[in-house]
């Protein structure tokens, strides 16, 4: 069966998104929701109504989510680290309060399987509580697809993210 990879990222807004702090990270969602859209391996992400989930509130009222499917954990990277991503990234600090635990989560889905958000947190949960296992990992300790060569081992993708 082949699978996909599933990612969801979390963030902790420090003022609520109608506050003019928020206007920058705001003012760019359309545009980095449309990078991710257009990005070769982009599969999926979670909407609303709007065109993107920021009603979805399943952590709390102030925890913003993003869950998407892609292709597989080269193309997730791709977008992530060498696309313009990585300029918002680097504002995040302005918007989003730092966290301790993991605020992101990879795990891999039998192709077309769209995960919901509740799947999702469960996944994150389990890598806060276990670490990176091959039910949930990071980039920093990917694993490979379940239906990857039996002889590969975890591998990394590189160090922290460019943005920090």
């Amino acid at each position: 069966m082949p699978y996909q990879l599933a990612q969801l990222n979390i963030a902790i807004m420090k003022y609520s998104l109608d506050d003019p702090e928020m206007k920058g990270f705001v003012d760019n969602l359309d545009y980095i929701n449309s990078l991710a859209d257009n990005s070769p391996g982009f599969v999926w992400r979670l909407q609303d109504e709007e065109g993107d989930a920021t009603s979805q509130r399943p952590l709390g009222e102030s925890t913003l989510v993003n869950l998407s499917v892609w292709k597989d954990i080269e193309s997730l990277n791709q977008y992530v680290y060498k696309t313009a991503h990585v300029e918002i990234m680097k504002r995040r600090k302005e918007w989003f309060d730092r966290m301790k635990e993991a605020h992101y989560v990879l795990w891999w889905v039998p192709k077309n399987h769209r995960p919901d958000i509740h799947e999702a947190v469960a996944k994150l949960k389990l890598l806060q509580s276990n670490g990176p296992t091959p039910d949930a990992f990071n980039f920093r300790q990917a694993f490979p697809s379940p239906d990857a060569a039996p002889a590969m081992n975890p591998f990394t993708l590189g160090d922290e993210c460019p943005a920090t």
